[in-house]
């Protein structure tokens, strides 16, 4: 049976207009709390990839395919009854392909970066996300920032910057590296603006079970292709894996995309710059690695422009 055929069936519980007002209100009131609880679940993917026994590329394929199990069990048991009265269109689907493939393009352009340029810059440069879902949702949607907005993304990227501090490495030799950096925040800045278009019609994960096949079809190849070790030694390696696939992906990027159907998409990105100051705060904690007084800075910089941010939006609503 196809999901096509199986979204139609499914009851909808009808309520009076002051409940769905109600309703929406409430959902509207949790979207914040969970992007956050989401960008916490992210935080920890560099973590899980540093402690994985086989390479990036081969951990990005399981991030997604450990996953889609249980993504595709909460389809048929999806409990938001949002979906569209008049079933998925072929627009839908289409879009869904698109987040897949952007997705996965993303986890191979970072994962390469990191083998060709420095972990900073690498993840600085990823980081710079909120500016092109900035720029993407002015040009393709001709959404409106003010000025408040717009010093807010400056400071939380010049927080994030600060963050990583002399990790920083500029040097001609790393300059592919910094480049596919940069792409992924290019690729992940079109997966979040597909995202949250889908959000609009189609519940979460639906939207995730579907891309997350896609991105799982295309990581497998690349995996095989440049990685020797595909396989997992131990069992302890396999829970890592399943702890990015459950963690990192199942929970995380499910919470992003459930918050991007209330959200908008600029300010979700830029919140999701809390991502590597939680990673710096669990690489000090559970790696022992270092964190200066300057890295504290950074992070409370990145702190303020994401309440800058919530201010400003709670002023326009």
């Amino acid at each position: 049976m196809s999901i096509h055929s199986r979204i139609i069936p499914l009851p909808v519980t009808r309520r009076s207009g002051y409940d769905r007002a109600m309703h929406d209100r409430a959902t509207h009131t949790y979207a914040l709390p969970r992007l956050l609880i989401g960008a916490v679940c992210i935080a920890f993917s560099p973590i899980f990839v540093r402690l994985s026994e086989i390479g990036p590329l081969a951990t990005a394929f399981y991030r997604v395919y450990l996953a889609l199990p249980v993504l595709w069990l909460f389809v048929a048991h999806d409990t938001e009854r949002n979906f569209p009265s008049d079933g998925t269109r072929p627009r839908d689907w289409l879009y869904m392909f698109l987040a897949g493939v952007l997705f996965a393009l993303d986890l191979i352009a970072w994962h390469t970066s990191i083998m060709l340029t420095s972990v900073a810059n690498a993840t600085l440069l990823a980081n710079f996300a909120p500016v092109f879902v900035t720029i993407g949702s002015w040009l393709l949607f001709k959404e409106r920032f003010s000025v408040k907005f717009l010093v807010a993304l400056a400071l939380g990227i010049a927080g994030a910057a600060t963050l990583m501090g002399d990790s920083l490495q500029l040097d001609h030799a790393h300059l592919a590296g910094d480049a596919l950096g940069l792409l992924t925040a290019v690729f992940y800045g079109g997966y979040i603006l597909t995202v949250s278009r889908l959000r609009r019609r189609l519940p979460t994960f639906l939207v995730m079970a579907v891309s997350g096949l896609v991105s799982a079809l295309m990581l497998l190849p690349v995996a095989v292709y440049v990685e020797t070790d595909i396989l997992a030694y131990t069992a302890y390696g396999w829970a890592i894996l399943a702890g990015l696939a459950l963690i990192s992906h199942t929970g995380g990027q499910g919470m992003i995309t459930f918050s991007l159907a209330h959200l908008p998409a600029a300010f979700s990105s830029l919140t999701l710059l809390l991502q590597p100051v939680i990673a710096a705060f669990l690489a000090w904690w559970l790696l022992d690695e270092s964190l200066r007084t300057w890295q504290s800075v950074g992070a409370l910089m990145v702190l303020w422009a994401i309440v800058l941010a919530r201010l400003e939006r709670v002023r326009r609503d």
